[in-house]
């Protein structure tokens, strides 16, 4: 099942696809142009992978990391399906980043890599914008980089994972004002999910509702103001977001 949350007319609800456009919990159905898409879950903890996909890391020159290399983001990064992320108007460079979004449905310490899929709820799509301008080196990624508000769009949908026959082997593509501009599989990531799981949890406690964006592969390139930005995992959906100036 898929489901998102949404916004109309002074509500909050959640909604699911309809031949006619969505369909609200209330059994009132609306075109999705009539709604405010919000992020699908309210996410907790969010973790964040870098350098995860073996063609990204060496795009960018750098060795494959020998453990997660994982960061934190804040609440305030995520927004929702058709919304707008800024652009800094003292930057040079900010790509997108598309990445298949694993949320945690129970909690978890200490869990073993072959039980880790009993521990996700559900899969979606997270476009996690780098501004690289303010990177001070892959490896220590620095909170104006990946923690500005909105730059983080994130859904439409919260895929129920009974439904993803094998998340490890997903095409993820993203769209640059039509163009398509970068193309990959979840199945080259370096550290996959049960991994992530695993090691994740071998030292804190993860707790429902927590989210692991899992990282990019190769083809990230620089966006500008008015560009509208796709991206797509097959049997997830496609997120669309628009890069607009920064608010004076």
């Amino acid at each position: 099942m898929k489901t998102a949350r949404v916004a109309f007319q002074g509500g909050i609800y959640k909604a699911t696809e309809h031949s006619e456009g969505i369909q609200l919990d209330n059994g009132q159905q609306v075109a999705e142009e009539e709604v405010v898409w919000l992020p699908p879950i309210e996410p907790q903890t969010s973790f964040a992978l870098g350098l995860n996909y073996f063609d990204h890391a060496s795009e960018l020159s750098f060795n494959a990391p020998e453990e997660p290399l994982v960061f934190l983001k804040g609440p305030n990064t995520f927004v929702g399906h058709r919304g707008k992320t800024y652009r800094p108007s003292d930057v040079t460079h900010m790509h997108y980043e598309c990445e298949l979004a694993v949320v945690i449905g129970r909690e978890a310490k200490n869990v073993k890599k072959e039980d880790a899929y009993s521990y996700i709820s559900g899969y979606t799509i997270a476009n996690d914008y780098a501004v690289r301008d303010y990177l001070e080196n892959y490896y220590r990624p620095n909170l104006r980089v990946k923690n500005r508000d909105h730059c983080t769009p994130i859904g439409p949908w919260l895929v129920d994972a009974a439904e993803v026959q094998d998340p490890m082997n997903l095409a993820l593509r993203t769209y640059v004002n039509g163009e398509l501009v970068q193309e990959g599989s979840t199945k080259d990531m370096i550290f996959d999910i049960p991994e992530l799981v695993e090691y994740l949890s071998s030292f804190m406690t993860l707790s429902p509702g927590d989210l692991i964006l899992t990282g990019t592969p190769k083809g990230t390139v620089d966006t500008k103001v008015g560009d509208e930005v796709i991206t797509e995992i097959v049997g997830l959906g496609r997120l669309v977001n628009t890069i607009t100036g920064e608010p004076s």
